[in-house]
């Protein structure tokens, strides 16, 4: 049988596979309303969270780590990068990077920095409900 020539694979951005990690709940926290479902390692001498015992609820290990070459990214497949200013998009990469307008940024200059990626074909992360607003001079009322 003749061997076949490799096709040259073209280098994709990493999708991001579709992980199921289980709920890591906090021990006890389904028996007193006091106690919050948010993650506390348990550390009690006869915790059967602790020991691992079967029944209970897993605790967070190594094994639930996502591939390194998938890890941190945006569930889109980009890397995220935080944005302050517009000249913080020249240094973007539209087909591996997505960008994030940071919370302190105001209306005018996140209008401005929409409007840039946009331009570039960037992909805004969040960009709001921002309407894009055209510069009017309030009229005089002539009394």
């Amino acid at each position: 049988m003749p061997k076949r020539a490799k096709a040259k694979k073209t280098p994709l951005k990493p999708k991001k596979p579709r992980i199921v990690k289980p709920k890591f709940k906090r021990s006890e926290s389904w028996r007193y309303v006091r106690v919050k479902e948010s993650w506390r390692a348990p550390d009690g001498i006869d915790s059967k969270m602790r020991l691992k015992r079967k029944g209970y609820p897993v605790i967070p290990s190594i094994g639930y780590r996502v591939p390194k070459k998938i890890r941190g990214l945006h569930p889109s497949g980009l890397q995220e990068i935080p944005v302050y200013r517009v000249e913080d998009l020249e240094a973007v990469d539209p087909t591996k990077q997505a960008v994030r307008i940071g919370h302190t940024v105001g209306v005018t200059k996140r209008v401005e920095i929409l409007e840039k990626a946009k331009e570039q074909g960037i992909l805004v992360l969040n960009p709001g409900r921002v309407k894009l607003v055209e510069s009017k001079k309030p009229e005089k009322t002539s009394s």
